[in-house]
């Protein structure tokens, strides 16, 4: 069996890696046809809100705990 995945990588290890080390055979070729085709699309702006709930609602997201968003 092949040691290319008995751990995952850390963004250092992959850095580590040479591109020549890199096996790409499985990846298909950007030819013309594909870039013809191709479309720019950009990623939904998005939009300050203000919102007013309740204290009772509020309490509940936060007591999910400090390590989420919510807190």
């Amino acid at each position: 069996m092949s040691k290319r995945y008995e751990k995952e990588m850390t963004a250092a290890d992959l850095a580590a890696v040479k591109d020549e080390d890199i096996d790409t055979s499985d990846i298909p070729e950007l030819d013309d046809a594909f870039w013809s085709k191709a479309r720019l699309v950009e990623p939904d702006l998005t939009q300050p809100v203000t919102l007013r709930v309740k204290k009772s609602v509020l309490d509940v997201y936060k007591a999910q705990g400090r390590a989420t968003r919510h807190a």
